[in-house]
């Protein structure tokens, strides 16, 4: 494993983080965040509640369908050890990504969170930071991937999005949470189309060598301890063949809208994201070059989002 860089929040973030070590305080702060979230849903047309519920039924007469269950079985690998990292609280939810609480309310959350983003974008905006991911990789990818592995897919957005640009290629999501494989899988159900699902830690897919042209990790970095993106990035490295490409799309840590973010908002925001601290801090750059890939090329893809696209050096 490669030593992870040294990371040193700012002083308003050393701050947030004494407070958030406070239990009431930080379950408060995840209490509003969660709240907030779900107001904005309301505010803009996404109506969270009822969304959630019907994906609950599943054609179903019950408030939570036993399809559901026997879903999670079909997709769930038995024997994978979660890795410690992974077995906490992320994004106001106790339990994590391991729960249907969690994988029922990605699709709404995400519509809430990307809202913002552009002025007036509304429940468009999750629509538009993916269109606005992919414009990158069309433009510094010239030649359309065939097979493409979508790292930490969660629910399928960020697959489906990319099987809509890329149509003739194959499509294979990882994601730690069989929760969030089980709505991904009905999800392709839904939509006919067929993708492969795996349950395993991105780290260590136990894919075959050299088996893809691009491997996509679209909001997943800035979830992860420095040492498990580290990881990953060899993982993505060892899965790619000659004349493939890594693509990242995350937070941007250079963002003016982070450095004036009001405490109480970054408050709200750390409540929910464990490893922020350590994923500002690293220097994905140089990481990524030291994992085996050429210098990468970084774009600003949105007011608060970065685009990072490498190709393997041979």
């Amino acid at each position: 494993m490669v030593s992870a860089p040294n990371f040193a929040p700012s002083l308003a973030s050393q701050l947030v983080n004494r407070i958030l070590s406070i239990k009431p305080l930080a379950d408060l702060a995840k209490h509003q965040a969660r709240s907030m979230m779900i107001k904005r849903a309301e505010s803009i047309g996404v109506y969270w509640r009822q969304e959630v519920a019907d994906l609950q039924s599943r054609a179903s007469e019950q408030a939570f369908s036993p399809v559901w269950e026997e879903t999670l079985q079909k997709i769930q690998s038995p024997d994978l050890v979660y890795p410690d990292y992974y077995v906490t609280s992320f994004h106001a939810y106790e339990q994590g990504n391991l729960s249907w609480e969690a994988a029922m309310e990605v699709e709404v959350a995400a519509h809430a969170v990307h809202a913002r983003i552009w002025q007036d974008a509304g429940a468009q905006g999750d629509a538009m930071l993916r269109q606005s991911f992919h414009q990158v990789l069309q433009t510094q990818i010239s030649d359309p991937p065939q097979a493409i592995l979508d790292l930490g897919c969660s629910v399928g957005m960020s697959t489906f999005a990319l099987q809509e640009i890329y149509p003739q290629a194959h499509l294979t999501g990882v994601d730690l949470s069989p929760y969030f494989l089980a709505v991904a899988k009905y999800r392709s159900e839904q939509r006919q189309q067929p993708v492969t699902w795996l349950h395993a830690a991105a780290e260590s897919t136990g894919l075959p060598d050299a088996s893809f042209d691009l491997v996509s990790a679209h909001l997943l970095f800035h979830e992860l301890p420095q040492t498990a993106a580290i990881d990953i990035l060899r993982e993505a490295r060892r899965v790619l063949r000659p004349g493939g490409h890594l693509a990242i799309m995350d937070m941007n840590p250079q963002s003016e809208i982070y450095a004036k973010m009001p405490p109480y908002i970054l408050t709200l925001l750390k409540s929910t994201e464990p490893y922020l601290d350590q994923y500002f801090g690293l220097d994905l750059s140089q990481s990524i070059q030291k994992a085996g890939f050429q210098p990468p090329v970084i774009t600003c893809n949105s007011p608060r989002h970065r685009t990072i696209v490498a190709a393997v050096r041979e």
